[in-house]
This record gives C-alpha cells, sequence and structure tokens, in this order.
C-alpha cells in the first residue's frame, strides 16, 4: 500500500519544481545571473545575463555553458574546484571570448549551492560598467559642487549688477555731451548681458517643476520642429522610435530644454550641416546614479559631427565649459540639471564621426 508522502521529501519536491519560479527574483537584479548543474549544464539565466551574454534561455538551457566561449575553460575550471569543496564562493576577474563578438570583461563570483536547482551559481558584472558607474558618480558629484558654487556666486553677483547698472543710468543723465553717454551705455548693456547669464545660471532651480503625462515622441517632434526652423538647409533629423514607450509623469518643459540643449550643441558641432538621429528605446536593468532601474527611458541624440575635444570631454557638463567659441556652456549643464530632478542622466560617448548623448530616465 502506497503511504503518504513524509515530511522529509520536501527537499526533494522543491527541486523538481520550475528553476523559473525558483529562481525569478534575480530578473530584478542589474548582474548577470547563471545557475550551472553538476555537469555544467545551464539551468538557469536571468535576463541581465541574456542580453550580457546576448543567447536565449531556450538556447542556452540544457547546454554546457562553458561551450558559449572560446576561452571556456576558465569556468569549467571553477566548477571543477566548486564541486570538489575547494571553496564555498569565489571571485575573480574574467575575460570571456565569443566568436565574433567582442571579448567580455567581467568580475564573476561563483557561489556553491547546497540544494536547490543547480550545483553552482555564478555572478558577472561587467568590469567596464563597475568603473563606468564610479566615474558617473565622480562626475555627477563634482558637477552637482560645480553648480552650487556657481549658483552661490550668481546670487552675490547678482545685487552690486543691479547697483552697477543703477548707477550708471543716473550718470549718464549728468553726463552733459552724447558722446560721452556712448560709455555709460556701454556699462548698461554690458550689466544686461551679465544679468541675463546670471538669471540662465539660476533658472533651474527657481521655478516648480509642472509634472504632468509626458510623451517623450512628443518632445522629440517639438525638438525637431524647432531645429528644421533654425537650421533649413543641410541638416537632417532622423527618426527611430520605440512606440512601445508609455507616458510617464514629468515637467514637459524642462525635457523639451533639456533635449532642446543637446540637439541644438549637435547642430551647432555639425556647423548646421549633417544628420542627427533621435532615437527612443525602453532599457532594463539599467544603473542610474548607483540605483538599479528595473525599466528606463533610453533616449538618444546622436550627430555625425567632429566629436568632442579630448580635453574637455571629462567637464562638459560643467557650467561655463564650452568646446565651441563664443559659446556659454550653460546649455549641457541646464540639460544635466533638469535631467536630474526627474532621477535620470545624461551619458555621452563622442569620437571623431559620432557624438551619442543618451538620456536614460526612471520609468518604474
Amino acid at each position: 500500500m502506497n503511504s503518504a508522502p513524509s515530511k522529509t521529501e520536501a527537499p526533494d519536491s522543491e527541486r523538481r519544481r520550475d528553476p523559473d519560479s525558483l529562481l525569478a527574483g534575480f530578473n530584478l537584479l542589474a548582474l548577470a545571473v547563471v545557475v550551472l548543474d553538476r555537469s555544467g549544464s545551464c539551468v538557469y539565466l536571468n535576463e541581465s545575463a541574456e542580453q550580457l551574454f546576448g543567447v536565449s534561455p531556450r538556447s542556452a538551457r540544457g547546454q554546457v555553458f562553458a561551450r558559449l566561449f572560446n576561452n571556456g575553460q576558465v569556468l569549467d575550471e571553477v566548477l571543477l574546484h566548486a564541486l570538489s569543496g575547494r571553496f564555498d564562493q569565489l571571485t575573480q576577474d574574467l575575460d570571456l571570448e565569443r566568436v565574433g563578438r567582442a571579448v567580455i570583461h567581467v568580475q564573476s563570483t561563483a557561489v556553491v549551492l547546497e540544494q536547490g536547482p543547480g550545483a553552482l551559481l555564478l555572478e558577472f558584472r561587467e568590469i567596464d560598467k563597475r568603473l563606468k558607474a564610479d566615474r558617473d558618480e565622480r562626475l555627477h558629484n563634482s558637477a552637482q559642487a560645480n553648480r552650487e558654487l556657481v549658483r552661490n556666486l550668481a546670487h552675490e553677483i547678482k545685487n552690486p549688477l543691479g547697483g552697477i547698472r543703477g548707477a550708471a543710468q543716473l550718470l549718464e543723465r549728468e553726463l552733459p555731451e552724447a558722446s560721452l553717454r556712448e560709455y555709460s551705455q556701454v556699462i548698461i548693456k554690458e550689466a544686461d548681458r551679465l544679468q541675463l547669464l546670471v538669471d540662465r545660471l539660476l533658472a533651474p532651480h527657481r521655478e516648480a517643476r509642472r509634472v504632468v503625462a509626458v510623451n517623450i515622441h512628443e518632445v522629440c517632434e517639438r525638438v525637431r520642429s524647432v531645429l528644421l526652423a533654425e537650421y533649413s538647409h543641410g541638416l537632417k533629423i532622423m527618426r527611430d522610435y520605440d512606440a512601445s514607450l508609455p507616458d510617464f509623469p514629468g515637467d514637459r518643459e524642462q525635457l523639451i530644454q533639456a533635449t532642446l540643449n543637446l540637439a541644438r550643441n549637435a547642430a551647432q558641432a555639425l556647423g548646421g550641416r549633417g544628420t542627427i538621429t533621435l532615437r527612443t528605446r525602453v532599457a532594463r536593468g539599467v544603473m542610474i546614479s548607483k540605483r538599479i532601474v528595473r525599466l528606463a527611458l533610453d533616449l538618444h541624440v546622436i550627430d555625425d559631427g567632429p566629436g568632442i575635444p579630448a580635453a574637455i570631454r571629462d567637464r562638459i557638463f560643467f557650467p561655463l565649459v564650452s568646446g565651441r567659441e563664443g559659446g556659454s556652456g550653460l546649455g549641457l549643464s541646464l540639460a544635466q540639471t533638469f535631467v536630474q530632478q526627474h532621477g535620470g542622466v545624461i551619458e555621452c560617448d563622442s569620437r571623431p564621426g559620432l557624438t551619442d548623448f543618451r538620456i536614460l530616465l526612471p520609468l518604474s
């Protein structure tokens, strides 16, 4: 007679459950996670691993994971040492090579599983991304400190500037000759120009955000129409939109201004002749300011111009830094400020022939 299963059989039944249901939480991680059985075959890989290694779960499941790589013997050795009990957890840097693909530089952590749907859990973190995250944090903190310094200076300049302009107006009334009044006009006009600069420096901190439902493609179309009106000959603006992107809460005018500043900067770099591409995508599991965002807007403003000079490439988002003669150096700084106020970030990749400004905004 068959007896009812005892409680001691529960762990075996747990192991027979679908691995995806047991390990689904790993899809919330930006880290690539792969689970192997004792033969080295892939039992599970999360969404980040799919993106990192360019494989689908269907093609990877049941296959020896190390065989995905030209130098997969390094992973075979890790599994062998794990099964022989030489470590419980092992961290090392690896260069994984795939046919027809760039080498992937990763920091891997191998953890021996005592029970569950596999024998070894592997975590992979791209070293380039780790270094980039550290660099972005340093740049973010430095830019924030610079903006605060400039804002404080702008406040200090604003009051005496008004006094200088007022004194010049009073002096102009007392001058007997028109030729002398030309000098007072120079003072007044220069004071007005500095006042305009100060107002632009203080603008992001003055007005409260007006949050509404924003359609990013309406923002892009507005930017496109403005630029084509400014540069009616020789400039092409290509659209590459992902229609599945949802609306999201934000300040529509700030986002238009931020995107316009990036696109106008590109048009000026091109001298009004060249191609700008506006591209939208959904990004999953991205890191924004050391915070993992499950779903994000990925907006690119790409141009085929000469690129950003190497000397200022790491400082382009700082106030008053410009690579263009006569530029104020405020456009990119204001764009970064507006995007950061939405919890996002602007990244830049530039080389001769291609400059790509990327706006990442959290959607969830």
